[in-house]
Order: C-alpha cells, then structure tokens, then sequence
C-alpha cells in the first residue's frame, strides 16, 4: 500500500513542472490532484506503523523503547537534514537558500518521528487516546485562526506557531514556507503506531480489524461532510460532487484525513493479495526513501528535457522556487494531461528497476546508512 501511494505521489510532483493548476478548473485535472491527496496521510500513518513493528524486538520493554526511540530520533535528524539540502536543490535546481526554503512532507515526518520518539515509552493505548484527540478536536480553532495568525506574528515565539500548526496560513513574504505544519500530523504518526498493534494479529483478525476501522472512517467522513457539523472550515456546493470532495489538506481536516485514510486503511488486504501488481508496488514501498530521494530530481530531469524538446531550449521558469515560490508558467509553456501522465509513466518504469536493485541490497546489507533508506 505505501509502494501505491508513492506512485500515485508522482502525479502531482509532475503536475507541478507541467504549469497546471492544482485541483482546477477542469474535471480532469481536480481528479489528477485529488488521487495524490492519499499521499501524505499515508506516509504518516504508515511511519507510525513501521516504528511499531521496528521496534517490538528485543523482548526486553526497557530495551526495546530506547532503542526505537534512538532510531527514530536520529531518521528523523536524517530526514530534516534531507529536506533542507538535497529535496529542497532536487525541487528548484538552484541554489537561492537565502528567498526560499521549503519544509515539506519530510520536515513533517521528520519532526514527527522525534516526537514519536520522546513519548514512545507510553502505553500504546495512551498514543492512540492522544493522536485521535489531535486529529479530531484540532478543528475547534479555525474559528480564531485568522486572530491566532496576527497574534502569533507579533510574538518573538510566533516561528513556533508556524511550525506547530499556522504554517499553511501564514504569510508567505519570509524565505521560510511551512507547507505541513506538525498539527495534525503527528496525531496521524500516533494512530498509525497503535495500528502497528493491528497489523501484528493473525491475519484474519487484521483483515477484520482493516474493514472495520476503513468503512468507519468513510462513513463518519460522508456524516460529517453531508451535514457540515464540523470538520473542515471549507464549505461545499450541495450540487457538487468535485466541491464535496475538495476537503482542507493545509493543515489537514478531520474530514481530508478521514476522505483519505479510510480507503487506505480499508484496501490493505487486498494489498496483502500477493497479486503481480501489488508485488511490483511493494518494491517501491520497500524503499520509500531511496525512491522519493530519486523521484523529484529524476521527474525535474525529465521536464528539462520536455522543455527541449518542445521549445528547442530549456526554459527558465524550471529553476524556479518550485513547488511554492515558483512564478505562473509562461504563456505556451503548459501541458496537456496527456503529456504529464506520459511523464509520469516514463517516470515510474525508469525508477522501478533502480528500486529494485536497491530493495535487493537493503534485504541482505545490514550497514547502518542502509537501514535509513
């Protein structure tokens, strides 16, 4: 399921370079956008439920804690470290640090796997209490978070705000951009640990357990979005499937995380299935950070080249402050649908054989550089 996800991630990453809108005007492109929405929801939950199963060995509680919580401290170094330098020169090509740098889905999951970290030694009941209620009551302040905004940037402390949860709404003159905020994402990287409980029963029980917790969180979304109690800040035209559908990701609503994380969680057995098509998804899935490593410079790459071709130059908008602080693409520069899922293909069957070869040396190595990619 997580190899899925990350090839659904690709669609919008190419989508960027191709000059179309996210999520409109046209019916095609709303969809091209909304399909990667599962993207991040699953990369969190995911984190959380790899970091149970890492860490349920040795037998010994003490040992086995401080040994996750040593791991996930220092990946989540790793991925800070990553986002900042190599992610952020593999989205611009430039090196313009000074006006723009970006903290993205990995500076998110990075942060949440220290946090994961400093309370990993709770009972994992107690994270599943604490994540459900980040998730679920973070809805109660949008209300006040235009008066929350303008307080938190009168404060010394207001970069805090940023990061914690404002980021999305805050004013973008500053070179730093907080794309994912740490609320509510690092209830999600809670959840998905206590789901690491779900994944360790027979799977009968699991597969019981992933219907039961899917369908439920598809329903109360389809509740809570019918009748607008709460939620989601972003109204809907009653009239519109596109406009119901279009749910709050900056920061992420209870109602988008219910939209996405409900299917996700509902299709994991058939992603145990053992078919072809979900094998070869599991390759990508087994290295997830060796992929996404490569992706973005790899898709960047081949819009470079699109660009040749069609113009007989490279055009300078790709070296832009993509994906947030990039200009409006020149006029003639925009692709069809068409193109950007050609590229996307193209993508993805260059990737998978590298993927493989290295999902075939992180099976046997056990170098410690390995086990963090």
């Amino acid at each position: 399921m997580r190899g899925a996800v990350m090839v659904l991630m690709a669609i919008d990453h190419v989508r960027v370079y191709s000059g179309l809108p996210a999520g409109g005007p046209t019916v095609g492109i709303f969809f091209t956008r909304w399909v990667t929405h599962f993207c991040a929801p699953a990369f969190a939950f995911f984190a959380g439920t790899s970091a149970f199963l890492h860490g349920r060995h040795p037998e010994d509680a003490g040992a086995r804690h401080g040994a996750l919580a040593r791991y996930l401290a220092s990946r989540g170094l790793v991925l800070l470290l990553l986002e900042l330098t190599v992610i952020r020169v593999a989205w611009t090509f430039n090196l313009d640090f000074a006006h723009y740098i970006l903290a993205g889905v990995i500076w998110m999951l990075g942060w949440c796997l220290i946090l994961l970290a400093a309370v990993v030694r709770l009972p994992v009941a107690a994270l599943a209490a604490i994540g459900a209620l980040i998730v679920g009551a973070h809805n109660l302040v949008d209300p006040a978070v235009p008066r929350l905004v303008a307080a938190a940037q009168q404060s010394p402390m207001g970069w805090l705000g940023q990061v914690l949860y404002f980021g999305p709404s805050w004013p973008s003159d500053g070179p730093f951009v907080v794309l994912y905020s740490l609320v509510p994402w690092i209830g999600v990287v809670m959840l998905g640990y206590a789901f690491g409980g779900v994944m360790a029963m027979d799977p009968t029980r699991a597969r019981r357990w992933c219907y039961l917790l899917g369908v439920g969180a598809v329903a109360a979304f389809l509740v809570l979005r019918a009748t607008r109690i709460y939620g989601d800040p972003r109204p809907w035209n009653g009239e519109d499937i596109l406009s119901f559908l279009n749910t709050t990701k900056y920061p992420a609503s209870l109602q988008f995380l219910l939209m996405t994380l409900g299917p996700t969680i509902a299709l994991l057995p058939w992603a145990n299935g053992g078919q072809r098509s979900t094998t070869v998804l599991a390759v990508f899935g087994r290295v997830p950070l060796f992929y996404y490593l490569l992706h973005i410079p790899a898709i960047h790459l081949a819009a470079v080249l699109v660009s040749f071709a069609r113009e007989g130059q490279i055009n300078a908008w790709l070296f832009a402050n993509h994906p947030m602080r990039n200009p409006p693409p020149p006029a003639g520069y925009t692709w069809s649908l068409l193109l950007l899922y050609g590229v996307f293909i193209a993508t993805i069957a260059v990737l998978y054989p590298v993927c493989r070869w290295f999902a075939g040396i992180k099976a046997t190595n056990r170098s410690w550089w390995v086990r963090y990619l």
